[in-house]
């Protein structure tokens, strides 16, 4: 099926004008929105747009992810906290409050 960028729910992108996105140039900001802010619905398209594989390449340069998110990834992609550039930076900049 052939997705557009407005199939995915409006709330991921309240902050830019979702008719200048293009699935090809600005795959990381729609993969970032999609896993942190997204329903499941959301995952499914761009899994069915972008693959498995690319999800996994963006999710691991993410910079800033929750916890969940980090731990659906983690069970989906069958990989270690570690191994995301976002756990590795958490460690080298706590936060002040924790």
């Amino acid at each position: 099926m052939d997705y557009k960028i407005s199939d995915l729910s409006p709330h991921l992108f309240w902050d830019v004008e979702i008719s200048k996105l293009d699935w090809t140039s600005d795959i990381s900001y729609i993969v970032e929105k999609t896993l942190m802010y997204g329903m499941l619905k959301d995952w499914k398209i761009i899994n069915a747009v972008y693959g498995g594989g690319k999800i996994k390449d963006v999710s691991l340069n993410i910079r800033s992810m929750d916890d969940v998110t980090l731990s659906f990834l983690c069970a989906i992609y069958q990989l270690k906290e570690e191994d995301f550039r976002c756990y590795n930076y958490r460690q080298l900049h706590p936060n002040f409050w924790e």
